[in-house]
């Protein structure tokens, strides 16, 4: 037994708590025990053309059913009648819910909406570029030519830039010339 240095055995019996021996033979033999399964087969009226009566099942109908299957799949399936083995298949892996086929048209609905939506963007990129104030004077290609030759006067990027030997790049030149804009 464990003593605690400043409690006395007494006291430390007390505090310690112990598991009584009879709880522990209660507990062993349930332990040891195996867990059997015996689910009731389910009626014929209750799967017969499950296929088409899923979607118009009330949901809490729907959830019933499927935990009395999956309860019934616990067991050995050579024991599962063919129509609860079609039920599970049909409601685990069948066409409804997300797996539901798209309604007739829908793709062509689809197309329209997104042309549609690119039309109205087309549109108002068309309103504000009409409505627009014009491009600032530095946006011009003369301007530009401009800004280059004061920064060859300044001796800009002497190594490999604007004002190296033998650069033909076009510099700050990005815009089309003032009349070809107006």
């Amino acid at each position: 037994m464990y003593r605690l240095p400043s409690l006395s055995a007494r006291t430390a019996r007390t505090l310690l708590p112990r598991a009584a021996p009879s709880t522990v033979r209660c507990i062993a033999p349930a332990a040891v025990q195996q867990q059997t399964r015996h689910a009731h087969a389910i009626s014929n009226p209750t799967l017969a053309n499950i296929e088409k009566r899923w979607e118009g099942m009330p949901p809490q109908e729907q959830a019933d059913l499927w935990m009395a299957l999956r309860d019934r799949m616990k067991v050995d399936w050579n024991e599962m009648t063919v129509q609860e083995k079609k039920a599970a298949y049909w409601i685990a892996f069948g066409p409804h819910g997300p797996r539901a086929q798209t309604p007739p048209g829908e793709g062509r609905q689809v197309f329209l909406y997104t042309m549609l939506g690119i039309g109205a963007a087309g549109a108002l990129f068309g309103f504000t570029r009409y409505f627009a104030r014009p491009p600032p004077r530095t946006m011009t290609k003369e301007y530009q030519e401009a800004t280059n030759e004061y920064l060859r006067g300044l001796n800009v990027e002497p190594i490999s830039g604007l004002s190296s030997d033998g650069y033909t790049g076009p510099g700050q030149v990005q815009s089309k010339p003032a009349a070809s804009q107006k």
